[in-house]
């Protein structure tokens, strides 16, 4: 099947998403084809580097693992799903994966413990949105989405099946996981490269 254009409708499936140019970003979402370009500018790119430091120094000798993108994270309601079954897969800028069953050679499959957004203008939208959504109903842990321009974090809890009300946090302030106990972010690090 051909890449989707940006406006066509259509249902789409991991087997067929596997199929497009690796040359080209692309996320599902129950089906629905999102373009990931452009490439994320150069703040962005600072701050998922300087969030993945801290996560990576944090968990050396520890049985979580992190990954930034592109990373696939499939997501599906079925235990043990076929290819042409998962109609989900999303590539957030960092995740942090405990359950190790979950990583295999091409992505995770299941949900993730903890997902990093940063916003852009061409994604925040969904990040804020569909993305919140889907990640809740799927039971990622905590839910970090990040805003370059505004210099805030806001981090979604999972409280048995529903986000509770987002922490927000500004540059002064500190960060910490309550999944990744003990990991602390000084959020001047943060952001102080932005332009």
């Amino acid at each position: 099947m051909a890449i989707p254009d940006k406006r066509e409708n259509g249902k789409f499936n991991y087997d067929i998403y596997q199929n497009w140019p690796e040359t080209e970003r692309w996320e599902l979402i129950e089906g629905e084809a999102f373009d990931m370009s452009p490439a994320p500018n150069t703040n962005h790119q600072r701050i998922s580097m300087t969030i993945s430091g801290e996560i990576y120094n944090y968990l050396k000798g520890q049985s979580c693992e992190s990954f930034s993108a592109p990373f696939d994270v499939r997501l599906s309601e079925m235990e043990n799903p076929e290819e042409q079954d998962i109609e989900t897969v999303v590539q957030p800028d960092i995740v942090v994966v405990c359950d190790r069953s979950k990583i295999d050679e091409r992505g995770c499959i299941g949900a993730p413990d903890i997902v990093i957004e940063i916003l852009s203008p061409s994604t925040g939208y969904k990040d804020e949105t569909s993305k919140l959504a889907l990640y809740e109903k799927y039971g990622v842990k905590e839910y970090w989405i990040v805003n370059p321009e505004a210099e805030y974090i806001m981090i979604y809890h999972l409280e048995g099946k529903k986000y509770s009300k987002p922490d927000y946090l500004r540059k002064e302030d500190f960060l910490e996981s309550i999944v990744l106990k003990g990991l602390k972010i000084n959020l001047q690090d943060i952001f102080s490269h932005n332009l």
